[in-house]
């Protein structure tokens, strides 16, 4: 389990979205943040991670019958 915490500028930078992306899922209890101070959020890489996972269509796997 990584403890890399990401500021919103850094989350935003590593899901290759705006800043305002990021507080928009924050703020909408989509994305798992911990308030620091008054304005400052910080995102868990894996939490981030996490949310990927959730959030992707992904490849399906298909079984093949022999």
């Amino acid at each position: 389990m990584s403890e890399e915490l990401f500021t919103v500028a850094q989350a935003a930078h590593y899901l290759k979205v705006c800043d305002k992306t990021v507080r928009r899922l924050i703020y909408n209890n989509k994305l798992v943040a911990s308030k620091v101070g008054d304005r400052a959020w910080r995102i868990r890489k894996d939490d981030i991670d996490v949310y990927l996972r959730e959030h992707t269509n992904g490849r399906k796997e298909v079984a093949v019958n022999e």
